[in-house]
């Protein structure tokens, strides 16, 4: 768990860049760095998720009989709670696409596979990667060339309660459309149900993804370049420097509906099998590299404590920089996108301590983050089935 907790306190800092960072358009290292994190920080918490949800329901073998049952019970539970979570902080209206309740659906629709064996679940989460975001391009044309999904959303209760598009957001229009971040948590779970511990199985999952990311970037740079007109389409569509769309977001976001070329960049967030294809490498390159400097790096991990402990209260970090930036008015936010990148690596900066800074105290007293516990706490009714 150190290196899990790790892996996802590097997410959180990924996470603080891209939502206070720098803005990527200044380059330079620092620019570079920014633009890193773009859409691999959520894929590496995706990824996480995953992996948790196998902790949870049993690792390395999965829990059957009552054990199981209350395991499903929890994880349901919990889903509810992010779902409803989710939706909260978005009601405050800052510049973040919150994930939450996109989280708690893609919980319930993992759910079912927990028992499955790895070399399944991997094979689950490829055919995912690579059929699920031609499916939800053809399903977001339907959506804007008909009216059955204002049909959907008038009689949602999700759409209802919420004042959103319900349903039809979390499965197919939403900044983290379920349909397509399903192979992320699929591809987690899968590496939970390695033996992580056996010899050579860290140094097979950094050349795994090592070889996903080639394969998603660089299958989506030769494809750019190959196919006839695919880098004018994507430019045309964009209106920017489509020569970066094989991995950066610098390229802009399509106005109107996406050309075919789009499927063949790897654009953050473009919902493509390149991207997911290239997101998992990177996302699995960075739990091996953790779970190695967990096991055999003493010293260096040591040193990463205080990245550990902000890990060990995710949740929590991510709640209280939504807060942040609300009860700031999103003074911190506009100042890190639209001045200089020295202010904004100030504003970054300053997240990252205040962050640092609460979970290194509050791991020292306590087992969990604040709302992690909390989280158990809302789990624990799950206890009393039989």
């Amino acid at each position: 768990m150190v290196g899990v907790d790790l892996a996802r306190g590097l997410a959180v800092f990924g996470m603080f860049s891209v939502h206070v960072g720098p803005d990527v358009t200044g380059g330079g290292p620092v620019g570079f760095l920014m633009e890193t994190a773009r859409g691999r920080s959520s894929a590496l918490f995706a990824l996480l998720a995953g992996f948790s949800l196998v902790i949870v329901t049993g690792r390395p073998q999965p829990r059957t009989g009552r054990a199981g049952r209350q395991a499903v019970a929890r994880i349901v539970i919990r889903a509810l709670v992010l779902l409803v979570l989710g939706y909260a902080l978005t009601a405050l209206d800052t510049e973040v696409d919150v994930i939450l309740s996109f989280y708690g659906v893609l919980f319930l629709v993992v759910l079912p596979l927990y028992r499955l064996r790895a070399r399944t679940l991997a094979l689950i989460a490829a055919t995912g990667a690579l059929v699920l975001p031609q499916v939800l391009y053809m399903t977001r044309a339907a959506i804007e060339d008909g009216s059955w999904a204002d049909a959907v959303t008038a009689h949602d209760p999700v759409a209802l309660v919420t004042g959103t598009d319900g349903v039809i957001e979390l499965l197919f229009t939403g900044a983290y459309p379920v349909l397509t971040w399903v192979p992320f948590l699929v591809a987690g779970m899968a590496v939970a149900r390695l033996d992580l511990a056996r010899p050579g199985v860290r140094s097979l999952l950094a050349r795994i993804g090592g070889a996903l990311a080639l394969l998603g970037y660089g299958g989506s740079w030769l494809a750019l370049h190959l196919v006839p007109h695919a880098l004018s389409a994507v430019a045309s569509a964009t209106h920017g420097p489509a020569s970066s769309a094989w991995w950066s977001d610098t390229v802009g976001e399509p106005s109107g509906r996406p050309p075919l070329a789009w499927l063949l960049v790897a654009v953050p967030h473009s919902e493509t099998t390149l991207s997911i294809v290239g997101n998992t490498g990177v996302a699995v390159a960075v739990v091996a590299a953790c779970l190695t400097v967990a096991e055999r790096m003493p010293r260096l991990t040591r040193l990463a404590t205080p990245v550990t402990a902000v890990g060990m209260t995710a949740l929590t970090a991510y709640v209280l920089h939504i807060l942040a930036l609300w009860f700031f008015n999103d003074v911190w936010y506009v100042a890190a996108v639209d001045s200089d990148a020295r202010s904004g690596l100030a504003v970054l900066l300053s997240f990252i301590a205040a962050a640092t800074l609460l979970a290194m105290v509050w791991t020292r007293l306590f087992a969990r983050g604040p709302l992690e516990q909390l989280l158990h706490i809302a789990a624990q009714p799950a206890r009393n089935i039989r």
